[in-house]
């Protein structure tokens, strides 16, 4: 992993999960992690991207296998473009995808762990 400098931007969708974080961690009893991931974004993430833009894994390596999820993976691709990689990178409970694209990268979107569990009884009503 060579070391370079790159620009971080983050986008409306990544604050627009920030938010939903906040509600998600403020109903499960603990708002201050919260505060906890802005300092780790601020101190550690986000330094961390802006010199080893390499260093979360490769998504595009990880095609999923259900129709739907091939569907959104291969529209996410098509808008990283022929330049661009969308990256993830796994920070404590948080996963973070981000796209570098020449010297910039784009902080896409973030997700607690448990934000990506499936709502069984919303999948499947009673009946």
């Amino acid at each position: 992993m060579k070391a370079r400098r790159v620009i971080v931007r983050i986008t409306a969708n990544f604050e627009r999960n920030l938010d939903a974080l906040r509600d998600f961690l403020a109903e499960a009893g603990a708002p201050s992690a919260f505060e906890d991931l802005i300092g780790r974004l601020e101190s550690r993430v986000i330094p961390a991207i802006e010199r080893f833009p390499d260093i979360g894994a490769d998504f595009a390596a990880k095609a999923p296998l259900s129709r739907e999820g091939q569907v959104l993976f291969e529209r996410l691709v098509a808008l990283a473009g022929p330049n661009g990689e969308v990256r993830q990178l796994v920070e404590g409970d948080y996963i973070v995808l981000y796209l570098v694209r020449d010297n910039h990268v784009l902080l896409l979107s973030i997700k607690h762990h448990l934000q990506l569990s499936f709502d069984f009884p919303g999948h499947w009503p009673k009946g």
